[in-house]
């Protein structure tokens, strides 16, 4: 199995958890932000992640776990994604991740992922998005009220997990939108949500920027 995906992707990190709880063996490769040669040529459009399972290529993260879930007798409750939970989940998400980009991607873009190219490539694309990046850093104070207030919806939803006393796919689809947060030097997580984080780590056997700055 092969995993072409970036590193500060929450789609692509949200993938790498699923493989490290399904303990599947697969080759990470990392491509940077400016190729865009790779994806168009393995699914037709610059969408990450990408995944080869069995000679079949996918790009849709979620169609990705469902796909490896067959190659593991380990159960995450996938049955999760046809809930309700699931999709307030996803709506609570879109709250979450626009500030989280908004706060994060001006360190994600200097962070050892990115070549120059690809630098540049990343932050003339994502200003188009978002804004200039030193606005984005002018604003963080905005931002992360926003991104703080939001966050204090959930202590309550975790029991310990996600809505539930035992780990599920909501579980890796939460800790990967928000974990970029750790990125951000101004920021600590509540204590009750690092931990949180940490135990979904632990059982993802899941590494954000350690795996590929190893020297």
């Amino acid at each position: 199995m092969k995993l072409y995906h970036y590193i500060h992707c929450p789609f692509c990190v949200r993938v790498r958890m699923a493989l490290g709880f399904f303990e599947i063996e697969y080759e990470s490769i990392v491509l940077d932000y400016n190729d865009e040669k790779t994806p168009v040529e393995l699914t037709g459009t610059k969408m990450l992640p990408i995944m080869e399972i069995d000679g079949v290529i996918m790009n849709e993260s979620l169609d990705i776990i469902k796909a490896l879930a067959i190659h593991s007798d380990k159960d995450l409750n996938l049955s999760k994604l046809d809930s309700e939970s699931f999709k307030l989940l996803n709506d609570y998400l879109d709250q979450l991740g626009k500030d989280v980009h908004n706060l994060c991607m001006p360190y994600w873009a200097w962070s050892k992922e990115f070549t120059p190219e690809a630098r540049e490539y990343f932050i003339n694309k994502k200003s188009a998005k978002r804004g200039p990046f030193h606005l984005l850093a002018q604003n963080k104070a905005e931002y992360l009220h926003s991104f703080e207030q939001t966050l204090t919806q959930l202590p309550a939803k975790l029991l310990p997990y996600y809505e539930s006393d035992k780990f599920t796919i909501l579980d890796i689809l939460l800790a990967s939108h928000i974990w970029g947060m750790y990125i951000f030097p101004e920021y600590q997580f509540p204590p009750q949500i690092h931990i949180y984080l940490q135990k979904v780590k632990e059982l993802t056997n899941f590494n954000y920027h350690e795996d590929f700055w190893r020297n």
